[in-house]
């Protein structure tokens, strides 16, 4: 017997991280699903290589494979088509003016080009005398995952997690493909929580994208030392994957949190994926800090076409309800006090206008957060931000 979901139970879902409304994605052929996982494979070497896969016999046989493979793709018009979606770092752009009607190229058909006798069974991904790229992949998540020794400093942290959102001073989001990850950020992935407890030095890798080392720490009492690309990939990967933010701590500034107390807005902080080489060097600073007396979420809804946006898609990382306060002498009082980091740059919107947007700082949330606190208990004339130190300093 078929059984409604009630609010109740939509709520219960969304803190285990699943999605009872999503859309199932698109359909494709047997043929054209087999074309998609080969091009994914290349994909993810690149997230997790930094570099595309090259040809040479001291490489390994997948990377060799990987490099013929993307070289056929690449002059085959039909492959192009369809695997435009799946392409986020441009890989086929070179090379697709042949004519069409080039037939996709089999994996038993590379690897004789490559000069191996391997024999391929049924599943494509599967050789008889080589292990397969998922056992090898899962032989490293294994030796990636290992048991956190300081855990029980991060064990308070993750069951008040837990309690925060079941009160609602916590809230949980769908995570973007791609979006951006900074240290102290906390997500759901797999149904586990994450958190990203240490960032390295950030570098950029042989195939142009930023990266670093990460320390990231689960729920269940281990930790994986991963790069930055490889988490994306794996919440990108994860269809219920979520972020978890800051939301709603108490009412801000009442006192009381009395029934009569008002809502009066919100406070949102906001990271920018705009492509921009200075604002992807520096996303987990560039912040916009702004309020606002609706729905955050409509508010940013048309983000990309607007300049105070930076004419690009917007994550939401913070949130803060106010009562009994003017959200806009809350916001200036904010902006003020960050006056020192606030982003200097100029671009035109969509009529060719020049524009300023003010709203935006180079400061880490962390602070931001700090000094929402010192305006909440009326300390903040005491301090002054300290772009140095990038913290909260004794005026």
């Amino acid at each position: 017997m078929s059984k409604e979901i009630t609010e109740e139970d939509l709520e219960l879902l969304a803190a285990l991280g699943e999605d009872p409304t999503s859309e199932p994605s698109d359909q494709h052929s047997a043929r054209e699903e087999r074309i998609i996982a080969g091009f994914e494979e290349i994909v993810r070497f690149v997230e997790e290589q930094g570099r595309l896969p090259q040809h040479g016999e001291d490489r390994d046989i997948f990377e060799r494979l990987y490099a013929v493979r993307l070289e056929r793709l690449r002059i085959s018009k039909e492959c192009f088509a369809i695997l435009q979606p799946f392409d986020p770092h441009g890989l086929l752009e070179s090379g697709n003016d042949v004519e069409l009607g080039m037939e996709y190229i089999t994996d038993e058909e590379l690897l004789a080009a490559l000069g191996c006798e391997t024999v391929l069974e049924s599943d494509i991904t599967k050789l008889t005398h080589v292990r397969s790229y998922q056992e090898i992949k899962a032989a490293e998540e294994v030796a990636q995952r290992v048991p956190c020794q300081d855990f029980e400093q991060f064990k308070f942290f993750f069951d008040e997690v837990q309690c925060q959102l079941k009160t609602g001073e916590r809230q949980i989001l769908k995570y973007k493909d791609n979006a951006s990850i900074s240290q102290g950020d906390l997500f759901i992935l797999d149904g586990q929580k994450v958190l990203v407890a240490e960032m390295g030095k950030s570098f950029i890798s042989d195939y142009g994208l930023p990266n670093c080392r990460l320390r990231v720490v689960y729920d269940n009492g281990t930790e994986s030392d991963l790069l930055l690309r490889s988490l994306q990939r794996a919440l990108n990967k994860d269809q219920t994957s979520r972020r978890i933010i800051t939301s709603d701590p108490g009412p801000l500034f009442s006192g009381s949190g009395a029934v009569e107390d008002l809502t009066t807005g919100y406070i949102y902080i906001l990271r920018s994926q705009s492509t921009d080489p200075f604002i992807v060097e520096n996303r987990s600073l560039v912040h916009k800090i702004g309020v606002t007396s609706g729905d955050v979420e409509k508010r940013i809804a048309s983000a990309k076409k607007d300049a105070t946006y930076l004419l690009a898609d917007v994550e939401i990382v913070a949130i803060f309800k106010l009562t009994n306060i003017n959200p806009k002498k809350l916001e200036a009082t904010l902006h003020k006090f960050f006056e020192n980091v606030r982003l200097d740059m100029e671009l035109k919107d969509r009529f060719g206008t020049p524009v300023k947007p003010r709203e935006w700082f180079l400061v880490p949330l962390p602070a931001i957060e700090a000094a929402i606190a010192k305006i909440q208990d009326g300390t903040i004339e005491q301090f002054r931000y300290d772009r140095e130190t990038a913290s909260l300093t004794k005026s």
